[in-house]
């Protein structure tokens, strides 16, 4: 079947992407360099600041968590594919106040060459810059081995986390250690029920059939090794967030944080039912839920499934999300 999309020239598509993106939001942020989504905020920032990079095509995410109390810059690739390692790193020049700089990556292969990159080159010219990986896939490693773990939607709520860190005069080293310790306590597993295709290529990421779902496919259609026929919300959210409650872990008494996240094809009428699900579940474990994301905010084109991403939280945590942000997709009072 031939691919339905409202585009002119695939080999312009991420120029044209941030061109709209930026028009449509030209008071939280700015095009700098073609493929430099820059908060407006920046320019007034004295404070550690915080920057990421990663491919388009998943849109909001990563380039509308731009702004204040969120990203400071967002470096964007092509399509599903990490940008030149030298534009990350002017990137970080732009974004340097003095403070230091904390990039954050999500471990794709791609993301991770270039961040590594950098990292090697930032060192050379004597910058001041922290890495953290977010790795938080249960479906292709254990935690053990969490290395080898993909980065998932889960490196969206961490960005406000750091970035409120960074606003209040916390060091790089600081900033980076809070970071680190959300991205610890937290984990993702996806499910799809029927693949994307590429907006550039038109190729299809597999082929789920009429009545199969995945259960850990990938944000680009790698296999998870869970296919079996759909079930309903309530039994995938219990395979689905039981896994996660064991692999965190988490147990009765905590406060938990829970995203649902629709992949591109899945309706807000059955993303709130997912997350009504979820909350019923963890409320019969003895685990308070204490805030949420539900809706599009990772995507992967027009695929239908989501994303269920838990954490750990405590109150120094929760008091950090209800700080006030504003970006093109994360409004926070």
């Amino acid at each position: 079947m031939a691919m339905k999309k409202f585009i002119n020239d695939p080999a312009t598509l991420t120029k044209e992407l941030l061109e709209g993106m930026v028009l449509a939001n030209s008071d939280i942020v700015e095009l700098v360099n073609g493929n430099l989504v820059v908060s407006k905020t920046l320019k007034d920032a004295n404070r550690v600041t915080v920057v990421t990079l990663g491919g388009t095509g998943h849109e909001p995410a990563i380039s509308g968590f731009v702004g204040d109390g969120m990203l400071d810059i967002s470096v964007a690739g092509d399509v599903f594919a990490a940008p030149n390692p030298q534009v990350v790193i002017d990137a970080i020049k732009l974004a340097d106040k003095g403070h230091g700089v904390l990039l954050l990556v999500l471990n794709h292969a791609g993301d991770m060459l270039t961040g590594n990159m950098v990292m090697k080159q930032v060192e050379k010219e004597g910058l001041n810059v922290r890495k953290v990986v977010t790795q938080e896939d249960i479906s292709n490693a254990p935690r053990s081995n969490s290395d080898d773990r993909r980065g998932l939607a889960g490196a969206i709520p961490l960005y406000h986390i750091a970035a409120v860190a960074a606003k209040e005069g916390k060091t790089l080293d600081e900033v980076a250690a809070i970071a680190q310790k959300y991205a610890d306590n937290m984990a993702t597993i996806a499910v799809a029920a029927r693949c994307a295709t590429h907006p550039a290529t038109g190729a299809s990421f597999g082929d789920l059939g009429e009545v199969d779902m995945e259960i850990g496919m990938g944000q680009h259609g790698e296999g998870g090794g869970g296919r079996q026929p759909l079930k309903t919300a309530k039994e995938t959210i219990e395979i689905m967030a039981n896994a996660l409650v064991k692999d965190i872990p988490l147990k009765s008494g905590d406060k938990a944080f829970v995203m649902i996240n629709g992949s591109g094809a899945t309706t807000l009428m059955e993303q709130f039912i997912l997350y009504k699900d979820c909350v019923h579940y963890l409320e019969g474990l003895g685990i308070k839920v204490v805030a949420n994301m539900v809706g599009e905010i990772l995507t992967v084109q027009e695929q239908a499934g989501f994303q269920l991403n838990l954490a750990k939280w405590d109150d120094e945590v929760l008091a950090r999300w209800n700080t006030p942000a504003y970006t093109i997709a994360f409004r926070r009072k």
